[in-house]
Protein backbone atom coordinates (compact mmCIF):
# COMPACT_ATOMS: atom_id res chain seq x y z
CA UNK A 1 0.00 0.00 0.00
CA UNK A 2 1.52 3.37 -1.00
CA UNK A 3 2.18 6.24 1.40
CA UNK A 4 -0.99 8.09 0.42
CA UNK A 5 -3.21 5.17 1.31
CA UNK A 6 -1.25 4.72 4.54
CA UNK A 7 -2.11 8.31 5.41
CA UNK A 8 -5.72 7.71 4.44
CA UNK A 9 -5.88 4.65 6.65
CA UNK A 10 -4.44 6.61 9.57
CA UNK A 11 -6.91 9.47 9.15
CA UNK A 12 -9.85 7.12 8.69
CA UNK A 13 -8.79 5.21 11.80
CA UNK A 14 -8.67 8.45 13.83
CA UNK A 15 -12.13 9.52 12.66
CA UNK A 16 -13.53 6.05 13.25
CA UNK A 17 -12.17 5.92 16.78
CA UNK A 18 -13.86 9.29 17.35
CA UNK A 19 -17.15 7.73 16.25
CA UNK A 20 -17.26 9.88 13.10
CA UNK A 21 -17.68 7.19 10.46
CA UNK A 22 -19.44 9.44 7.97
CA UNK A 23 -16.62 11.99 8.05
CA UNK A 24 -14.08 9.17 7.61
CA UNK A 25 -15.85 7.95 4.50
CA UNK A 26 -16.24 11.44 3.05
CA UNK A 27 -12.60 12.36 3.67
CA UNK A 28 -11.38 9.21 1.99
CA UNK A 29 -13.80 9.68 -0.91
CA UNK A 30 -12.50 13.17 -1.63
CA UNK A 31 -8.87 12.08 -1.47
CA UNK A 32 -9.45 9.09 -3.71
CA UNK A 33 -11.23 11.21 -6.29
CA UNK A 34 -8.51 13.86 -6.26
CA UNK A 35 -5.32 11.83 -6.06
CA UNK A 36 -5.52 8.12 -6.90
CA UNK A 37 -4.52 7.20 -10.47
CA UNK A 38 -7.44 6.43 -12.73
CA UNK A 39 -10.11 7.63 -10.32
CA UNK A 40 -10.84 10.95 -12.07
CA UNK A 41 -12.83 9.18 -14.75
CA UNK A 42 -15.10 7.35 -12.33
CA UNK A 43 -18.43 8.68 -11.20
CA UNK A 44 -19.25 9.50 -7.57
CA UNK A 45 -20.85 6.11 -6.97
CA UNK A 46 -17.59 4.33 -7.82
CA UNK A 47 -15.56 6.68 -5.63
CA UNK A 48 -18.05 6.16 -2.80
CA UNK A 49 -17.70 2.39 -3.01
CA UNK A 50 -13.90 2.68 -2.98
CA UNK A 51 -14.05 5.03 0.01
CA UNK A 52 -16.29 2.69 1.93
CA UNK A 53 -13.91 -0.18 1.27
CA UNK A 54 -10.91 1.78 2.55
CA UNK A 55 -12.98 3.18 5.42
CA UNK A 56 -14.15 -0.29 6.39
CA UNK A 57 -10.58 -1.50 6.46
CA UNK A 58 -9.61 1.48 8.59
CA UNK A 59 -12.46 0.76 10.96
CA UNK A 60 -11.26 -2.79 11.37
CA UNK A 61 -7.70 -1.60 12.04
CA UNK A 62 -8.88 1.16 14.38
CA UNK A 63 -10.84 -1.22 16.56
CA UNK A 64 -8.22 -3.97 16.61
CA UNK A 65 -6.71 -4.93 19.93
CA UNK A 66 -3.03 -5.37 20.73
CA UNK A 67 -3.07 -8.84 19.16
CA UNK A 68 -3.51 -7.38 15.66
CA UNK A 69 -6.00 -7.14 12.81
CA UNK A 70 -7.03 -10.78 13.06
CA UNK A 71 -8.71 -9.96 16.35
CA UNK A 72 -10.32 -6.73 15.13
CA UNK A 73 -13.86 -5.95 16.27
CA UNK A 74 -16.64 -4.84 13.88
CA UNK A 75 -16.79 -1.13 13.08
CA UNK A 76 -19.91 -0.87 15.27
CA UNK A 77 -17.62 -1.27 18.29
CA UNK A 78 -16.54 2.33 17.67
CA UNK A 79 -20.11 3.57 17.86
CA UNK A 80 -22.05 5.38 15.14
CA UNK A 81 -22.37 9.06 14.24
CA UNK A 82 -25.64 9.61 12.40
CA UNK A 83 -27.65 12.48 10.95
CA UNK A 84 -31.15 13.37 12.06
CA UNK A 85 -33.69 16.13 12.26
CA UNK A 86 -36.40 17.43 14.56
CA UNK A 87 -39.20 19.93 14.24
CA UNK A 88 -42.20 21.21 16.17
CA UNK A 89 -44.30 24.37 16.42
CA UNK A 90 -41.27 26.27 17.75
CA UNK A 91 -39.04 25.48 14.80
CA UNK A 92 -36.86 22.74 13.33
CA UNK A 93 -33.17 21.89 13.33
CA UNK A 94 -30.96 19.13 12.01
CA UNK A 95 -28.60 17.27 14.33
CA UNK A 96 -25.93 14.63 14.57
CA UNK A 97 -26.06 11.90 17.17
CA UNK A 98 -23.22 9.76 18.49
CA UNK A 99 -24.56 6.33 19.44
CA UNK A 100 -22.18 4.38 21.69
CA UNK A 101 -21.58 0.66 21.19
CA UNK A 102 -23.43 -0.17 24.42
CA UNK A 103 -26.73 1.16 23.05
CA UNK A 104 -29.59 -1.28 22.68
CA UNK A 105 -28.30 -3.73 25.26
CA UNK A 106 -31.05 -3.25 27.81
CA UNK A 107 -29.35 -0.43 29.74
CA UNK A 108 -30.59 3.16 29.89
CA UNK A 109 -27.53 5.24 29.01
CA UNK A 110 -26.74 8.93 29.65
CA UNK A 111 -26.99 11.69 27.04
CA UNK A 112 -24.94 14.88 26.63
CA UNK A 113 -26.32 17.63 24.40
CA UNK A 114 -23.48 19.68 22.83
CA UNK A 115 -24.17 23.17 21.44
CA UNK A 116 -21.53 24.46 19.05
CA UNK A 117 -20.28 28.03 18.83
CA UNK A 118 -20.61 30.61 16.05
CA UNK A 119 -19.33 29.55 12.58
CA UNK A 120 -19.06 25.93 13.77
CA UNK A 121 -21.10 22.87 12.89
CA UNK A 122 -21.67 19.50 14.50
CA UNK A 123 -18.74 17.68 12.86
CA UNK A 124 -16.29 20.49 13.58
CA UNK A 125 -17.44 20.69 17.20
CA UNK A 126 -17.22 16.93 17.68
CA UNK A 127 -13.65 16.99 16.34
CA UNK A 128 -12.55 19.94 18.44
CA UNK A 129 -14.03 18.74 21.72
CA UNK A 130 -13.20 15.02 21.28
CA UNK A 131 -16.43 14.36 23.15
CA UNK A 132 -17.30 11.31 21.05
CA UNK A 133 -14.01 9.63 21.95
CA UNK A 134 -14.66 10.11 25.65
CA UNK A 135 -18.31 9.10 25.29
CA UNK A 136 -17.19 5.93 23.55
CA UNK A 137 -15.29 4.80 26.63
CA UNK A 138 -18.17 5.66 28.95
CA UNK A 139 -21.11 4.48 26.80
CA UNK A 140 -22.67 7.94 26.57
CA UNK A 141 -24.89 9.28 23.79
CA UNK A 142 -23.89 12.72 22.44
CA UNK A 143 -26.39 14.92 20.59
CA UNK A 144 -25.17 17.85 18.48
CA UNK A 145 -28.04 20.15 17.42
CA UNK A 146 -27.14 22.19 14.33
CA UNK A 147 -27.92 25.87 14.15
CA UNK A 148 -29.03 26.90 10.66
CA UNK A 149 -27.82 29.85 8.62
CA UNK A 150 -31.45 30.79 8.11
CA UNK A 151 -31.83 31.30 11.86
CA UNK A 152 -28.47 33.06 12.21
CA UNK A 153 -26.11 33.96 9.38
CA UNK A 154 -23.02 32.91 11.33
CA UNK A 155 -24.72 29.87 12.88
CA UNK A 156 -24.69 31.43 16.36
CA UNK A 157 -27.37 30.30 18.77
CA UNK A 158 -29.52 33.38 19.43
CA UNK A 159 -28.85 33.59 23.16
CA UNK A 160 -29.16 37.41 23.15
CA UNK A 161 -32.70 37.53 21.69
CA UNK A 162 -35.54 37.57 24.30
CA UNK A 163 -37.63 35.18 22.18
CA UNK A 164 -34.86 32.57 22.63
CA UNK A 165 -34.26 33.05 26.35
CA UNK A 166 -37.23 31.33 27.92
CA UNK A 167 -39.06 28.10 28.40
CA UNK A 168 -41.60 26.98 25.84
CA UNK A 169 -40.43 29.15 22.94
CA UNK A 170 -37.71 29.57 20.34
CA UNK A 171 -34.44 27.69 20.30
CA UNK A 172 -34.51 26.44 23.90
CA UNK A 173 -37.85 24.76 23.19
CA UNK A 174 -36.55 23.20 19.98
CA UNK A 175 -33.42 21.91 21.74
CA UNK A 176 -35.52 20.52 24.61
CA UNK A 177 -37.98 18.89 22.19
CA UNK A 178 -35.16 17.38 20.16
CA UNK A 179 -33.58 16.06 23.35
CA UNK A 180 -36.83 14.43 24.45
CA UNK A 181 -37.35 12.87 21.01
CA UNK A 182 -33.86 11.32 21.09
CA UNK A 183 -34.45 10.14 24.66
CA UNK A 184 -37.65 8.40 23.65
CA UNK A 185 -36.19 6.78 20.54
CA UNK A 186 -33.06 5.47 22.24
CA UNK A 187 -34.23 4.73 25.77
CA UNK A 188 -32.01 7.34 27.43
CA UNK A 189 -31.79 7.41 31.23
CA UNK A 190 -34.01 10.43 32.10
CA UNK A 191 -32.01 11.12 35.27
CA UNK A 192 -28.75 11.55 33.33
CA UNK A 193 -29.27 14.10 30.58
CA UNK A 194 -26.88 17.06 30.37
CA UNK A 195 -26.27 20.10 28.18
CA UNK A 196 -23.01 21.90 27.38
CA UNK A 197 -21.75 24.42 24.87
CA UNK A 198 -19.01 26.76 23.71
CA UNK A 199 -19.31 30.54 23.46
CA UNK A 200 -22.79 31.27 22.01
CA UNK A 201 -23.49 27.57 22.54
CA UNK A 202 -22.38 27.91 26.16
CA UNK A 203 -24.75 30.84 26.65
CA UNK A 204 -27.59 28.79 25.14
CA UNK A 205 -26.66 25.80 27.32
CA UNK A 206 -27.04 28.02 30.40
CA UNK A 207 -30.45 29.14 29.14
CA UNK A 208 -31.59 25.57 28.45
CA UNK A 209 -30.48 24.39 31.89
CA UNK A 210 -32.33 27.22 33.61
CA UNK A 211 -35.46 26.87 31.45
CA UNK A 212 -35.71 23.08 31.70
CA UNK A 213 -34.39 22.01 35.12
CA UNK A 214 -36.57 18.89 35.01
CA UNK A 215 -34.79 17.77 31.83
CA UNK A 216 -31.12 18.64 32.30
CA UNK A 217 -29.38 17.32 35.40
CA UNK A 218 -26.30 19.54 34.96
CA UNK A 219 -24.85 22.15 32.62
CA UNK A 220 -21.41 22.83 31.12
CA UNK A 221 -20.52 26.35 29.95
CA UNK A 222 -17.22 26.85 28.14
CA UNK A 223 -16.27 30.46 27.30
CA UNK A 224 -19.94 31.41 27.47
CA UNK A 225 -22.26 33.91 29.12
CA UNK A 226 -24.90 33.84 31.86
CA UNK A 227 -28.65 33.87 31.43
CA UNK A 228 -29.95 37.41 31.05
CA UNK A 229 -26.63 38.88 29.92
CA UNK A 230 -28.15 40.60 26.85
CA UNK A 231 -31.45 41.53 25.26
CA UNK A 232 -30.33 42.56 21.76
CA UNK A 233 -27.26 42.64 19.53
CA UNK A 234 -25.90 45.82 21.08
CA UNK A 235 -26.08 44.57 24.64
CA UNK A 236 -24.66 41.22 23.46
CA UNK A 237 -21.44 42.89 22.35
CA UNK A 238 -21.33 44.84 25.60
CA UNK A 239 -21.77 41.63 27.61
CA UNK A 240 -19.09 39.84 25.64
CA UNK A 241 -16.64 42.64 26.39
CA UNK A 242 -17.56 42.42 30.06
CA UNK A 243 -19.32 45.75 30.42
CA UNK A 244 -22.96 44.70 30.73
CA UNK A 245 -24.60 43.57 33.98
CA UNK A 246 -26.84 40.52 34.12
CA UNK A 247 -30.42 41.71 33.62
CA UNK A 248 -32.22 38.67 35.00
CA UNK A 249 -31.09 35.71 37.06
CA UNK A 250 -32.63 32.28 36.55
CA UNK A 251 -35.06 30.94 39.11
CA UNK A 252 -33.61 27.47 38.70
CA UNK A 253 -29.85 26.97 38.80
CA UNK A 254 -28.81 23.40 37.95
CA UNK A 255 -25.35 22.13 38.88
CA UNK A 256 -22.91 23.83 36.52
CA UNK A 257 -19.28 23.46 35.50
CA UNK A 258 -17.59 26.46 33.87
CA UNK A 259 -14.37 26.76 31.85
CA UNK A 260 -12.88 30.04 30.67
CA UNK A 261 -9.47 31.28 29.58
CA UNK A 262 -8.29 34.41 31.35
CA UNK A 263 -6.91 35.77 28.05
CA UNK A 264 -10.21 35.38 26.20
CA UNK A 265 -10.65 38.55 24.13
CA UNK A 266 -13.89 37.34 22.49
CA UNK A 267 -15.96 36.67 25.61
CA UNK A 268 -14.62 38.37 28.72
CA UNK A 269 -13.74 35.98 31.58
CA UNK A 270 -16.07 37.95 33.88
CA UNK A 271 -18.89 36.11 32.16
CA UNK A 272 -17.64 32.76 33.39
CA UNK A 273 -17.59 34.13 36.91
CA UNK A 274 -21.17 35.30 36.50
CA UNK A 275 -22.30 31.91 35.22
CA UNK A 276 -20.73 30.23 38.26
CA UNK A 277 -22.23 32.79 40.66
CA UNK A 278 -25.73 32.24 39.24
CA UNK A 279 -25.38 28.49 39.76
CA UNK A 280 -23.84 28.70 43.22
CA UNK A 281 -26.29 31.24 44.64
CA UNK A 282 -25.05 32.42 48.00
CA UNK A 283 -22.73 29.49 48.70
CA UNK A 284 -19.12 30.24 49.67
CA UNK A 285 -16.43 28.86 47.32
CA UNK A 286 -13.34 26.82 48.00
CA UNK A 287 -10.32 28.00 46.01
CA UNK A 288 -7.86 25.47 44.59
CA UNK A 289 -4.72 26.31 42.61
CA UNK A 290 -3.19 23.87 40.19
CA UNK A 291 -1.83 23.28 36.71
CA UNK A 292 -2.53 21.08 33.69
CA UNK A 293 -1.20 20.95 30.16
CA UNK A 294 1.38 23.68 30.82
CA UNK A 295 -1.35 26.00 32.08
CA UNK A 296 -1.84 27.36 35.59
CA UNK A 297 -5.40 27.01 36.84
CA UNK A 298 -7.50 28.72 39.47
CA UNK A 299 -10.33 26.38 40.30
CA UNK A 300 -13.23 27.18 42.61
CA UNK A 301 -15.73 24.72 44.05
CA UNK A 302 -19.08 25.38 45.68
CA UNK A 303 -20.64 22.67 47.86
CA UNK A 304 -24.22 22.30 49.04
CA UNK A 305 -25.22 21.47 52.62
CA UNK A 306 -24.55 17.78 52.02
CA UNK A 307 -21.01 18.48 50.84
CA UNK A 308 -21.74 17.75 47.19
CA UNK A 309 -20.01 19.99 44.63
CA UNK A 310 -22.78 21.79 42.74
CA UNK A 311 -20.66 24.37 40.89
CA UNK A 312 -17.12 24.34 39.50
CA UNK A 313 -15.31 27.25 37.89
CA UNK A 314 -12.03 26.64 36.05
CA UNK A 315 -10.12 29.80 35.14
CA UNK A 316 -7.23 28.77 32.92
CA UNK A 317 -4.38 31.26 32.85
CA UNK A 318 -2.78 32.14 29.53
CA UNK A 319 -5.59 30.66 27.41
CA UNK A 320 -7.91 32.46 25.00
CA UNK A 321 -11.22 31.65 23.34
CA UNK A 322 -10.91 27.91 22.75
CA UNK A 323 -12.18 24.56 24.02
CA UNK A 324 -9.47 23.30 26.35
CA UNK A 325 -7.84 19.91 26.05
CA UNK A 326 -9.39 19.49 22.61
CA UNK A 327 -8.19 18.63 19.13
CA UNK A 328 -6.71 21.65 17.35
CA UNK A 329 -7.94 20.28 14.04
CA UNK A 330 -11.34 21.58 15.11
CA UNK A 331 -12.00 25.32 15.19
CA UNK A 332 -11.75 27.18 18.51
CA UNK A 333 -10.03 24.22 20.15
CA UNK A 334 -6.77 24.13 22.11
CA UNK A 335 -4.81 20.96 22.75
CA UNK A 336 -3.47 22.47 25.99
CA UNK A 337 -5.02 21.16 29.18
CA UNK A 338 -7.00 20.81 31.30
CA UNK A 339 -9.26 18.42 29.38
CA UNK A 340 -12.59 20.25 29.51
CA UNK A 341 -14.56 17.40 27.92
CA UNK A 342 -13.20 14.85 30.39
CA UNK A 343 -13.89 17.09 33.38
CA UNK A 344 -17.38 17.94 32.15
CA UNK A 345 -18.27 14.28 31.71
CA UNK A 346 -16.90 13.54 35.16
CA UNK A 347 -18.94 16.38 36.68
CA UNK A 348 -22.07 15.43 34.75
CA UNK A 349 -22.04 11.80 35.81
CA UNK A 350 -21.71 12.87 39.43
CA UNK A 351 -25.17 14.43 39.15
CA UNK A 352 -28.56 12.89 38.55
CA UNK A 353 -32.00 14.43 38.53
CA UNK A 354 -33.63 14.15 41.93
CA UNK A 355 -37.28 13.12 42.07
CA UNK A 356 -38.45 16.60 42.99
CA UNK A 357 -36.78 18.10 39.92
Amino acid sequence: MNSLLNKLMSEATRLTQAGNLQAATEAIKSALAAHLPGMSGHDDRTVDVQAREVGGAAARVGTAGATGAADAQPAAAAGRFIDGGYGDANGSREYKLFIPPGAGQGRALPLVVMLHGCTQDADDFATGTRMNQLALAGDVFVLYPRQSRKANGTRCWNWFVPAHQQRGAGEPAVIAGMTRAVMKEHGIDPARVYVAGLSAGGAMAAICGAAYPELFAAVGVHSGLPVGAASDAGSAFAAMSGGAPVHARPQHAPPTIVFHGDQDSTVSPINGERVAAASAGGLAPERVLGSAGHRDITRRLWRDGAGRVVTEHWLVHGEGHAWLGGDARGSYASAAGPDASKEMLRFFLEHRLAGDR
